[in-house]
């Protein structure tokens, strides 16, 4: 049977969300709220959203199931809102915040006692790009969308989700709210700290160091990326999961003092060991599975500087999905090849490797 789907927020996740769902469900009918009319054009012209609204009250009666892309503190307040409108019974609400206690909780409060059902959800996928101009029917593949049950989950909510996204092509999981929230502050919200921190400093170094500008190389580059991703989005993550990133801050405080130590008593043994353990616990993570927002598969190859080569590579790649091409010019001190290339899935990443060493005498690293 069609159902009326809703999605408050037609940024980048909102968007691509709506070509998921219209993927398996051509039927469904999509309505969708956006505060800014650009985006909401955007979305009707491409076919996105069948019927849109800046109205967020209007549209939330006819729904059958509620998604709110929006940032944590406007989704807590539509979640207020929700609760004093006449929406169908059995409605479900879900969301796609990057923190989800706080979430968690407001539903609790807010909703306890109504006719509807609620579960926390976070697909962690993105891009540096945003709006709906950016929408990607492919964002979510193969990346973990994850859900928080609450007590306002009844025990069919997730597989109707699962049903409605899959067209999303994601892997779907299922944690409590609050490790949700003590995991990604470890592996999402305190780096971001950390490679902001790191630009900070040595924007202010390289006033009086300029050269520090021109020799950062690809170590450099892959900490600090992060950096720029959009800052409102990131105070909203950080001010709504406070405490577990405050531990996180100065656990790393302990780690750094530690290793400062043992270089200022010139321990040998220490700092390699420092060095060794990081590595061999990094080769042992899962960390090149595309399973979360910047995981990407990615190829190096070292090339001589010569007239189309990098057009010859491509032509080799005809075909295959790309999701990025850097070239790192300058500084070659810690990077695997001239050539870094992208993929989506580790098929496309073989593929290409074997592709490029069967073709061409290059030297190519996978990492």
């Amino acid at each position: 049977m069609a159902k009326t789907i809703y999605i408050a927020g037609l940024g980048l996740i909102g968007a691509s969300m709506a070509l998921g769902i219209k993927r398996d469900h051509p039927d469904y009918e999509i309505l969708g709220y956006n505060r800014s009319q650009a985006s909401r054009d955007i979305a009707l012209k491409e076919g996105m959203i069948d019927r849109a609204t800046d109205d967020f009250a209007s549209f939330a009666p006819m729904a059958d199931i509620i998604i709110l892309s929006l940032p944590i503190k406007q989704t807590i307040a539509f979640i207020k809102e929700l609760a004093n409108l006449d929406l169908k019974e059995g409605v479900i609400i879900s969301d796609a915040g990057s923190t989800k206690s706080a979430i968690v909780d407001a539903t609790e409060q807010y909703l306890a006692g109504k006719p509807v059902r609620f579960v926390g959800a976070h697909p962690m996928a993105g891009s540096h790009k945003t709006g709906a101009a950016s929408a990607d029917v492919n964002l979510f593949e193969n990346a973990y969308y994850i859900f928080t049950p609450s007590s306002l989950t009844s025990p069919d909510t997730l597989e109707e989700m699962k049903d409605l996204l899959s067209g999303l092509h994601a892997r779907f999981i299922e944690i409590d709210a609050k490790e949700h929230d003590r995991v990604t502050s470890q592996i999402s919200h305190f780096p971001h700290i950390l490679a902001s921190s790191l630009m900070e400093q040595t924007a202010v170094y390289a006033q009086e160091h300029e050269m520090a500008r021109r020799f950062a190389a690809g170590g450099f580059r892959d900490m600090t990326r992060i950096a720029e991703s959009e800052p409102g989005m990131w105070t909203s993550i950080l001010l709504s999961n406070r405490e577990t990133i405050l531990d996180r801050i100065e656990d790393f405080k302990e780690r750094l003092e530690e290793i400062g130590q043992a270089i200022s008593k010139g321990d040998e043994e220490q700092i390699w060991n420092f060095f060794n353990q990081a590595r061999e616990q990094r080769q042992a993570m899962e960390i090149h599975k595309r399973g979360g927002v910047d995981s990407s598969y990615d190829l190096y190859v070292d090339v001589p500087d010569e007239e189309d080569v990098i057009l010859r590579i491509l032509e080799l790649l005809r075909g295959t999905s790309l999701v990025n091409i850097h070239i790192n010019e300058e500084n070659r001190e810690d990077i695997h090849g001239i050539l870094q290339i992208s993929f989506k899935n580790a098929q496309d990443l073989e593929r290409a490797e074997r592709l490029i060493s069967e073709n061409t005498d290059y030297t190519v690293v996978i990492k």
